[in-house]
C-alpha cells in the first residue's frame, strides 16, 4: 500500500456513513472510520478541496442470493452522522444503487469542478466502496483508497478488496499518509 501522490484538484468521496449503515454490526469499530473520515472531510474543506458525502435510500431490483440486511429503510436510517460535520459547501450524493456514480449527478459535479482524482472511505468496503472505486477508474479518475477510513459487514471481503482489488484500481493508504500528502501541498 502506497499514496505516491494526490492530484492538485482531488475530492473526498464518503460512502454510505449514515445512522442506519453504521448501525450494522461492522468488522471494524465503526467509530473509528467515522472519526477517521471525519479527519479527511475536516483536512480536506480547510484546503479549499471538494468533499462528497454520500448516503443510500434504497437498493437496485433484482434477484440476488444473499438477501439484503435491512429490506425497509425506518425513519432517519439517511442521515449522515453528525461527526461528518455536514458544510453546506459538501455536495451530497443520494444514491439507490451500491455506485455513488449510478444515476447520480456525481461525475458531472466532480468535472464541472475540474477533479481529476477521488479519495474514497466509508461503508462497506466490498460494495459501495469498491464500486465506486471502480466506477471512478472506468471514468478516468486517479483513485485513493483510504483503507482504515472504511470497513465492511465481513472482515474477509473487506480484506480481499483490500488485498486483490484496489491494488487494480488505484492507490491505497492510511488516513495519515493522506493527511500527510495534503500537509506537504500546503506547505
Amino acid at each position: 500500500m502506497a499514496v505516491t501522490m494526490l492530484d492538485p484538484k482531488t475530492a473526498l468521496v464518503v460512502i454510505d456513513l449514515q445512522k442506519g449503515v453504521v448501525s450494522l454490526p461492522a468488522a471494524h469499530p465503526i467509530s473509528d472510520v467515522v472519526q477517521r473520515a471525519s479527519a479527511l472531510a475536516d483536512a480536506f474543506r480547510a484546503r479549499g478541496l471538494p468533499v462528497v458525502l454520500v448516503n443510500v435510500i434504497g437498493a437496485p431490483p433484482g434477484r440476488t442470493e444473499q438477501a439484503p440486511r435491512v429490506r425497509e429503510f425506518p425513519a432517519g436510517w439517511a442521515y449522515l452522522v453528525p461527526e461528518l460535520n455536514q458544510q453546506p459547501s459538501d455536495h451530497i450524493v443520494t444514491k439507490r444503487t451500491v455506485d455513488a456514480f449510478v444515476n447520480t449527478d456525481l461525475e458531472a459535479r466532480l468535472r464541472s469542478e475540474d477533479v481529476t482524482q477521488v479519495v474514497i472511505a466509508g461503508v462497506s468496503t466490498s460494495m459501495g466502496v469498491e464500486a465506486t472505486a471502480r466506477h471512478a477508474r472506468d471514468l478516468g479518475f486517479n483513485v485513493t483508497l483510504a483503507v482504515d477510513a472504511m470497513t465492511d459487514m465481513s472482515l474477509d471481503a473487506h480484506t480481499h478488496s483490500i488485498a486483490n482489488v484496489f491494488p487494480r484500481l488505484g492507490e491505497s493508504g492510511t488516513t495519515r499518509d493522506i493527511l500527510d500528502l495534503l500537509a506537504t501541498r500546503s506547505a
